[in-house]
């Protein structure tokens, strides 16, 4: 099939979003956009729907202009019935399509939960691998217009508990490329999880098609006194709380995992081994959340490489806040991760 020929990103090829001087920068949302065109020119047998792909605003940008240039059978709006509308691709994946079902909030994934947890993620292992449900499930989290309880929430803890999921969290425009160019061509159900933030960033990103493996973290800082690991927009938080914290003397090595299913634990062990310290970060809930999958992880498999307790920042266990200062007060962000690794360091 075409996705054979599409490039695979060799690993130590990628350090940051930037790689110099007269290389090509392009916006996050931008990059997912060109992602989607490709796709859709690569394959015929990619589609796109969500409600609001095909409005003025392109869903964010992301989808500005498809429904044109490829027809309203392969982009097209969706109604308000999400669970029958998952069901609609989820059979359309098991039928040999690839479809891409986006939606503004992971919120409204809730409706949706039975295609995904009951239908699409078990399939291939209830038919021994021969059935294949090749759909990508794409959805905004993030905060910055007081979007509420039932608007704001990160459930990436929860897609984490699903076996048969992979679960995806770019943070930087090349990764947000490569890594839906990945997820499309993956054999199974992808959830992508993008945050509004990031969409407004912008960075290296090549204009060929390339992919990035699944469960390929990479160091986006180095340094050996502490690391600092997670996804998405907590990635930029914590490379800002880096860049403080080396002004007192701190060096920080911060690691992203691009994907939490599967997650890249070779990558985080390797770093504790030298540095013996970490703060995981995360925009979702501390209970049950995938800083505490990481922490047991570690706890399984790396105590001994450990110098000192774990410390984690996350978002309270309470429901999402209305409006700017209480948001400002849930969310946590540089400060928080600049005083978690003060505190270890003390110790």
């Amino acid at each position: 099939m075409p996705w054979t020929k599409v490039l695979v990103e060799k690993q130590e090829a990628i350090l940051d979003e930037h790689h110099g001087e007269g290389q090509r920068i392009l916006g996050y949302a931008d990059s997912i956009r060109e992602a989607f065109l490709q796709a859709l020119d690569n394959d015929p047998n990619v589609y796109i729907m969500g409600q609001g792909v095909d409005d003025p605003t392109g869903m964010f940008g992301t989808t500005l202009g498809l429904h044109q240039q490829f027809g309203r059978k392969r982009v097209f709006d969706t109604p308000l019935s999400e669970n029958a509308l998952m069901g609609m691709a989820v059979g359309s994946a098991i039928t040999g399509m690839r479809p891409i079902y986006m939606h503004n909030r992971p919120d409204f994934l809730l409706l949706t939960m039975d295609q995904i947890v009951n239908h699409a993620s078990k399939w291939r292992y209830m038919f021994g691998g021969h059935g294949q449900v090749p759909l990508v499930i794409w959805a905004v989290i993030g905060r910055g217009w007081g979007s509420g309880a039932q608007h704001s929430q990160a459930l990436q803890g929860f897609f984490m508990h699903i076996p048969g999921l992979r679960l995806v969290m770019p943070s930087t425009a090349y990764d947000a490329k490569g890594l839906l160019l990945e997820s499309i061509a993956d054999d199974n159900p992808v959830i992508i999880l993008e945050h509004r933030w990031l969409l407004k960033r912008r960075g290296y990103v090549p204009k060929e098609m390339y992919r990035i493996p699944f469960g390929k973290g990479i160091v986006r800082r180095t340094g050996s006194h502490v690391t600092i690991a997670g996804v998405s927009q907590m990635i930029v938080e914590a490379q800002q709380a880096a860049e403080e914290l080396a002004k007192a003397g701190i060096e920080a090595e911060v690691l992203d995992f691009r994907t939490l299913k599967p997650l890249d634990k070779e990558l985080l062990f390797h770093s504790l081994a030298k540095t013996g310290r970490l703060v995981l970060v995360d925009n979702g809930w501390k209970t049950a959340g995938i800083t505490a999958e990481i922490c047991a992880l570690i706890v399984e498999e790396g105590l001994d490489l450990l110098r000192a307790p774990v410390k984690r920042v996350t978002c309270p266990d309470i429901p999402t806040p209305a409006g700017y200062t209480l948001e400002a007060a849930f969310y946590p962000g540089q400060k928080q991760i600049q005083e978690a690794v003060q505190q270890l360091m003390n110790l």
